[in-house]
């Protein structure tokens, strides 16, 4: 690389507490009793563990039953990663410093990549992320009943949900650092920029899900078979559309408010508003429509989603709670030890959706036992999707 320590990236580093020019080598690992706080290895572990399961269970699905999609979910996920994050650690050596300065840094964890500027965490968040939500709006049968696009919504909105829950407190706790002399991260919302709000929190989400309902779930769901090869390829492609994708739905705001930070935070705001309006209205009817058994569009029950979503809920919630005096402590938006605190309310919000999203996919009729029930009239669609 042309430059480990951008001076941006030193100064974060070294405000979150350790030094870039110590910060490792391509691979480095760490004693986990040695870091900043004990938030970080339990976050750590919480994450690449459910990572590690959402993968398992991927390629037990598609041994069992032939369905592809959550392993095209995983991987198209962590293509998404390594497409977009490379050029945000590294700007200078994609040839884009002069456009785009580092925009955050995340603290050292237990196993790091790329100098100190990658987590093991990181890599595990997106494809854990997006099974959890990719996977609740499919079970609810959003898809099959109202298409590609607002069953992608509806991704995007139940991934911003369990996102803002750790994007909000994230940096009270040190987990990372956000450069707020950046224009790219303006305007803030509290400890969170804007544009981190809607579009890696609900748009990137949903250009992801919207590609893989459209080149993947959509043709299992009518039958049809994947090869190993098309599966992979499939996969790719998807990463990359999924990247471009996030480039152009936060359009209006990143053109049309481009003199005014006010004007850009209000249309992103705006973008965000219409994703959670339609899907709340879309969630809605189908869980109810599931629930009066008036639908003749199954879905099927993910035991692992179901499971880990309370598990995830339950580790951000005992974080929060550990957080809450130093929080209420804060003068002026910072704590005593100087770091930036989130909006409680927005994340108290968030945790509400998340957990009624849970609630949905545990209360929905499902019939027999196991850990892939198909919910909806007596059938067996999953003959049909088998390869």
């Amino acid at each position: 690389m042309t430059d480990h320590c951008a001076p941006t990236f030193e100064k974060l580093a070294g405000e979150l507490g350790f030094s870039c020019a110590e910060a490792g080598g391509l691979f480095e690992v760490r004693n986990p009793f040695a870091l900043e706080n004990w938030t970080l290895p339990v976050l750590e572990l919480t994450i690449v563990l459910g990572a590690i399961l959402a993968l398992i269970y991927a390629i037990v699905r598609l041994r069992r039953h032939g369905d592809p999609t959550n392993l095209v979910v995983w991987f198209g996920a962590t293509a998404y990663l390594f497409i977009i994050e490379p050029p945000l650690y590294f700007p200078a050596a994609f040839g884009i410093d002069e456009h785009v300065d580092t925009m955050f840094a995340h603290n050292v964890f237990t196993v790091e990549f790329l100098w100190g500027r990658l987590p093991l965490y990181i890599v595990a968040i997106y494809p854990l992320m997006a099974t959890l939500a990719f996977e609740t709006v499919r079970s609810l049968g959003v898809f099959r009943r109202y298409g590609v696009l607002v069953g992608a919504v509806c991704v995007g909105f139940v991934h911003h949900a369990f996102y803002e829950i750790f994007d909000h407190i994230g940096p009270q706790l040190r987990w990372w650092e956000w450069s707020i002399d950046n224009p790219i991260n303006q305007p803030m919302f509290d400890s969170v920029p804007i544009p981190s709000v809607v579009v890696f929190a609900a748009l990137w989400p949903m250009s992801l899900a919207f590609f893989v309902q459209l080149l993947v779930g959509r043709q299992v769901d009518a039958g049809r078979d994947f090869s190993g090869v098309e599966i992979a390829w499939r996969t790719v492609v998807i990463g990359v559309l999924g990247s471009l994708g996030t480039g152009i739905l936060p359009i209006p705001a990143t053109v049309l408010g481009a003199g005014s930070d006010t004007v850009r935070g209000f249309l992103y705001v705006a973008e965000l508003v219409i994703v959670s309006v339609v899907a709340v209205v879309a969630l809605s009817r189908r869980w109810l429509a599931l629930r009066r058994g008036e639908s003749d569009i199954p879905g099927y029950s993910n035991r692992f989603v179901r499971i880990y979503s309370v598990v995830y809920l339950g580790v951000m919630a005992l974080l929060w709670v550990t957080a809450l005096p130093d929080y209420f402590d804060a003068v002026d938006g910072s704590t005593a030890n100087g770091d930036p605190i989130g909006n409680i309310w927005y994340a108290a919000a968030c945790f509400v959706i998340a957990i009624l999203c849970v609630l949905a996919t545990y209360t929905v009729p499902r019939s027999g036992s196991g850990g892939d029930d198909r919910i909806g009239p007596a059938r067996e669609p999953e003959v049909s999707h088998s390869a």
